[in-house]
């Protein structure tokens, strides 16, 4: 059997929340490239603490203990710009002095030279989720669902190793919740993305295609919510 060390994916090593003492999160398991893992928990079970902790934002009032590895390399002492993990959020947290286009252009990992060739790749994003025609847009001007869309899609763009979803289709009405679901999910198993997805939702949990559910108690060290 594979060592975290030289597993693919993502894995969590005995990983452990605390909070003032208390047991929040108790998890170990290993999600390949690929697969989607959905946690499910009540408020306040520590979910997306532990999403935090995976990411390197977890707040100094909480104990930890356990590693976090993604395809074999340690990421539990690693910086969080270091680690290469898409994170989405319940709100989206487009950049507000850029257009639409502008925040999907600043993911686009700088390989990608010519500007032009950025541009094409925002513009394709934007035509894929159906706002083509939106890029000039200033992002406060789209519904709540438009921008959820443009992060998301930003997030897949600047090709993350591991993605993290925290509730993000919560603000999509149900027939584009489930094009935007789909959609991520089949460009995660396409390239090849461990995801660990956060949600109230059952049927979000139903259509990841078979993946693995993980549910959390809540219990008395429940974590506050994010300010």
């Amino acid at each position: 059997m594979n060592t975290p060390a030289d597993a693919s994916g993502l894995v969590l090593d005995k990983v452990r929340l605390h909070l003032n003492g208390a047991p929040l999160v108790e998890i170990d398991c290993r999600i390949a490239p690929g697969d989607i893992l959905t946690i499910m928990g009540e408020s306040g079970s520590g979910k997306s603490s532990l999403l935090d902790f995976i990411a390197g934002f977890l707040r100094r009032d909480f104990q930890a203990a356990g590693r976090v590895f993604l395809n074999g390399r340690d990421l539990t002492d690693r910086p969080a710009q270091d680690r290469h993990i898409g994170l989405m959020f319940q709100s989206p947290l487009l950049f507000p002095h850029m257009s639409v286009l502008q925040n999907l252009m600043f993911a686009i990992p700088a390989d990608v030279r010519k500007r032009s060739a950025r541009r094409d790749l925002a513009e394709q994003t934007l035509e894929d989720v159906g706002l083509a025609g939106f890029g000039s847009r200033d992002p406060a001007t789209l519904s709540g669902g438009q921008q959820t869309r443009v992060a998301l899609m930003r997030n897949l763009l600047s090709e993350p190793k591991a993605l993290l979803l925290d509730e993000p289709f919560s603000s999509l009405d149900k027939a584009r919740r489930a094009d935007i679901r789909a959609l991520v999910f089949d460009a995660a198993r396409r390239k090849g993305l461990p995801v660990l997805l956060v949600t109230h939702d059952e049927e979000d949990a139903e259509t990841t295609g078979g993946g693995m559910v993980h549910r959390l108690e809540t219990c008395r060290g429940s974590a506050p919510s994010r300010p």
